[in-house]
C-alpha cells in the first residue's frame, strides 16, 4: 500500500481500529483503502457519499482494475468498518456492484518428495517456519506470531493464539521438529539475553495484556520464537525493540528453493499449508480432524483437498516425518 495521509478524517479512522484492538496490518490496509475511495470520487468527503459511491469503485477495482475477489473484499470491508464505525452510518445494500470474480481453482499440492527436496534447501529459520507449515498445516504468519510459550514439547502441541477469524487453536508438533526447535531457541534465548541488557528485551503484546501484565513484555515466554535480525521502532508506540521476522525472509527463501529444485508447479509457502492438508487425508485422518488442525470455520473449506484422496480416519500422525 502507498504512503498514507495524514489527515484528521484518516486519524480518526486509525484511532477507532485501535480502540478494538486490530492489527496494524488492517489499520493500514483500511487506511490505504479509504484514501484510494476518497482519491477515486475527486477527494470527496465519506461523509457526503453513501452506498451509491460505494458500489461504483467496487465496480471500478472489479472492471478497470482487474481485481482479485479477495482484494474487492478488502475493500468493501474497510469501507462497511468506516461508515459503521467512523461515521456512524452502517451502509445498507451496496446495490449495482459488479463483483470481482472468484475463480474455482483446485490449490497447488507437492508430492511428498517434491516436498523434501524443497526443505532440502533450506536452512536456519525459513526451514524451521516450513516445516512448521507443512508438518503442522500453520499459516505464514502465524507462524511469524508465535511465543515461546506457545511451544509444548510435552505434549507435542503448537498453540496457535488469534489465527484467521481471532480464533485458537491447537495443532500438532512433529516430534522430528522438537529438537530443532530447542536448539533453536536456546540461541533465541542468548539473543533475548544480549537485548534486555542493552535494554531493548520488550516485545509486543497484543491486546490489553500490558495493562493486565505489566511484566508480560519483558518475559521470555512472550518473545517470538523467529525474530527479526534487526531492532525496530514500534510504529504505534514508538519504542524500539525486536519485531518477528518479516514473513517476505520466508517467502523468498521458499521461492529460491522452488527454482533451485526445478519444480514448475507456482508453489509457495501456502502451498506447503495445502500439501499438509492433502497428505494428511492421504494417511488415513478425517476430514474434521483436518479441518481442526486448519482452523477452518467450515468444513466445505477443508473438503476441496478431497480431491487428491477420499479416505477417513481418526489418527493425527504429521507427515513431517516422512520427508525428514
Amino acid at each position: 500500500m502507498g504512503n498514507q495521509t495524514k489527515s484528521p478524517f484518516l486519524e480518526r479512522i486509525r484511532e477507532a481500529i485501535r480502540v478494538r484492538h486490530y492489527s496494524i496490518r488492517t489499520e493500514r490496509t483500511y487506511i490505504e483503502w479509504t484514501r484510494r475511495f476518497i482519491l477515486f470520487h475527486g477527494k470527496r468527503h465519506p461523509e457526503e457519499m453513501g452506498e451509491t459511491e460505494v458500489a461504483a469503485f467496487l465496480t471500478h477495482l472489479a472492471v478497470n482494475r482487474d481485481v482479485a475477489a479477495s482484494t474487492q473484499n478488502q475493500a468493501m470491508n474497510a469501507l462497511v468498518f468506516v461508515y459503521k464505525h467512523v461515521l456512524g452510518r452502517p451502509l445498507g445494500d451496496v446495490v449495482g456492484a459488479v463483483r470481482a470474480k472468484r475463480p474455482a481453482r483446485l490449490p497447488v499440492v507437492l508430492s511428498q518428495d517434491e516436498v523434501r527436496r524443497v526443505l532440502a534447501e533450506l536452512r536456519g529459520a525459513p526451514w524451521l517456519i516450513a516445516c512448521l507449515q507443512y508438518g503442522s498445516g500453520l499459516r505464514l504468519m502465524e507462524s511469524m506470531r508465535l511465543r515461546v510459550k506457545d511451544l509444548e514439547f510435552e505434549h507435542r502441541a503448537v498453540m496457535v493464539r488469534d489465527g484467521k477469524g481471532g480464533k485458537d487453536r491447537v495443532v500438532t508438533l512433529a516430534d522430528a521438529l522438537v529438537e530443532p526447535l530447542q536448539r533453536h531457541l536456546a540461541a533465541r534465548r542468548n539473543l533475548f539475553e544480549q537485548d534486555s541488557a542493552q535494554g531493548f528485551g520488550t516485545v509486543h503484546l497484543p491486546h490489553a495484556l500490558a495493562r493486565k501484565y505489566p511484566n508480560a513484555d519483558c518475559s521470555w515466554g512472550w518473545q517470538y520464537v523467529f525474530p527479526s535480525s534487526r531492532l525496530s521502532r514500534d510504529p504505534r508506540s514508538g519504542v524500539i525493540r525486536r519485531h518477528h521476522l518479516d514473513e517476505s525472509v520466508v517467502q523468498k527463501a521458499v521461492a529460491r528453493s522452488v527454482r533451485k529444485c526445478g519444480i514448475e508447479k507456482p508453489a509457495s509457502c501456502h502451498t506447503l499449508r495445502h500439501s499438509f492438508a492433502t497428505h494428511l487425508l492421504e494417511r488415513g485422518a478425517d476430514i474434521r480432524t483436518v479441518q481442526e488442525q486448519l482452523g477452518h470455520a467450515d468444513v466445505r473449506t477443508t473438503q476441496i483437498y478431497t480431491h487428491v484422496i477420499q479416505r477417513g480416519g481418526r489418527a493425527v500422525l504429521s507427515p513431517l516425518a516422512a520427508v525428514l
